[in-house]
């Protein structure tokens, strides 16, 4: 099984510690600041969402240039072969790889009088009705879109930041080890709270 960080809804408060030190620790290592992970909303709870590191990982089957591999035990990303073609986001089923880029000082925002708003006009693909997809598709002269997911902060000893950083402790790593620790303690608890069985 793959390693992966989940996050636990009832203790996270939303804060969003755990995607700014995720953007720092990037940014210092020299990779895209754009944080891995997401913390999403509703009326109720937050939660961060991450890449699940999935055994199957659909993302890496429909990478044309085999950007993403699968190596230590995670799902990884190499930025400096991505071309930007978005098919790993489109094809995560987690909603897990957004798109992020830079683009030089003096790019322009349009072309010949084609701005992008008029793009989104004409292509039915990026109709303004569907954000996700609109969002997914937009484009803007001079940047270089990329795939940017959860890595696993691989360049730190003390794994990802996210977790570390996290004031409630609502992150984990979920890994054969920790699976195999967590069944070990419920069956300690089982034991001592189970009454002796009479000789």
């Amino acid at each position: 099984m793959n390693r992966f960080v989940i996050g636990d809804p009832k203790d996270c408060i939303g804060c969003n510690t755990c995607m700014a030190a995720c953007s720092e620790t990037h940014k210092a290592f020299g990779l895209q600041p754009f944080p891995r992970l997401q913390v999403m909303r509703n009326e109720d709870i937050t939660v961060p969402i991450l890449c699940r590191h999935c055994d199957d990982s659909p993302c890496a089957t429909v990478c044309p240039v085999h950007a993403i591999t699968h190596k230590d035990n995670a799902i990884q990303l190499n930025e400096s072969l991505c071309i930007g073609c978005k098919l790993c986001a489109i094809a995560c089923p987690f909603g897990a790889i957004t798109q992020h880029g830079s683009g030089p000082v003096d790019a322009p925002v349009y072309y010949e009088h084609f701005s992008f708003k008029e793009a989104v006009a004409r292509d039915i693909r990026t109709a303004p009705n569907n954000t996700d997809v609109h969002n997914m598709l937009a484009w803007q002269p001079g940047v270089k879109a990329i795939a940017i997911k959860c890595d696993l902060c691989y360049f730190r000893e003390e794994g990802p930041a996210c977790v570390q950083t996290c004031p409630t402790k609502t992150l984990f790593i979920i890994s054969d080890e920790s699976i195999e620790k967590t069944n070990q303690a419920k069956r300690e608890m089982a034991m001592a709270s189970s009454p002796a069985i009479p000789r």
